[in-house]
């Protein structure tokens, strides 16, 4: 009774985390440029127990039993394939059209200073300071980056705005003038490497040299002649990739799972009450 109880509670703390998963991505499907996650289960350790030598009898089921241990999220892998379109003909929206494409966005990072991350949120903003300087983010506020990695500022006194296909962001000023600016886009070449750290936004790994490969062989930065591979869409946003109906669907079997493994111990505790009042 013990073994049995150990597996089910163990299948449940697994299945606690497929259910976070789910409510993150049901959280997230208006979230543009968010990517859905899946969860994949293995089996635990079990153990054999073979039947006896001397048991000679003709049969078609396995010569013994195996007892195992419960379940476990073997891995919970990022859904990358491409978000619907949602046109929105606004100046600083844009799509990219191309799946392993992002944006990169600088995130402060307490007392590391700051770090690069990226996403394919498109919903761009301008954000102004008291010295007329202006600063192209995102809705939630981090600086985009321009080609040259720092942050993309000039003054305040904008006109109108015009994205170009391979990344460029035209400015047009109150005088006429204009300016043209380099988005910094990168094609992820390995994306099953990188981690989720909020909303739409991921990074690379602290243990990326633990893994055996280097920041190259996972990012490639779209410069110079490779700004034409960029697919870019403008006057639109990407929207998560989360299939509302298969979550739930998901969500209703997980939960069954989990009710089931939870009888299991109920059952298993009157089991051992029954054995204990034996006298």
């Amino acid at each position: 009774m013990l073994r049995t109880m150990n597996s089910a509670t163990n299948t449940m703390a697994q299945l606690q985390q497929q259910l976070d998963m789910i409510g993150n991505n049901l959280a997230n499907s208006n979230t543009h440029g968010f990517k859905a996650k899946e969860a994949k289960f293995g089996e635990l350790l079990y153990q054999q127990f073979n039947n006896d030598k001397l048991d000679k009898a003709e049969r078609q089921s396995p010569v013994g039993i195996r007892i195992g241990v419960g379940a476990q999220l073997a891995q919970a892998q990022t859904v990358w394939k491409q978000g619907s379109m949602q046109t929105t003909d606004r100046s600083l929206d844009f799509a990219f059209t191309k799946p392993k494409q992002y944006l990169n966005v600088i995130m402060p990072e307490g007392e590391n200073g700051e770090r690069t991350v990226y996403t394919r949120q498109g919903n761009l903003y301008i954000s102004t300071d008291d010295f007329n300087n202006a600063m192209l983010v995102t809705s939630e506020g981090y600086p985009v980056a321009g080609a040259d990695g720092n942050p993309i500022v000039f003054p305040e006194n904008v006109k109108d705005f015009g994205m170009k296909e391979n990344g460029e962001l035209n400015i047009t000023f109150d005088d006429g003038s204009q300016r043209t600016v380099e988005l910094a886009v990168t094609e992820l070449q390995r994306p099953q490497l990188m981690e989720h750290i909020s909303g739409a936004y991921i990074g690379l790994p602290d243990n990326l040299n633990e893994l055996g490969v280097t920041e190259a062989d996972v990012l490639r930065d779209l410069q110079g002649a490779d700004r034409a591979e960029i697919g870019l869409q403008n006057g639109a946003l990407e929207m998560s990739n989360v299939d509302t109906s298969k979550e739930m669907t998901e969500l209703i079997n997980t939960q069954r799972s989990y009710q089931f493994n939870a009888r299991t111990i109920t059952l298993s505790d009157q089991m051992l009450g029954l054995i204990n009042g034996i006298r």
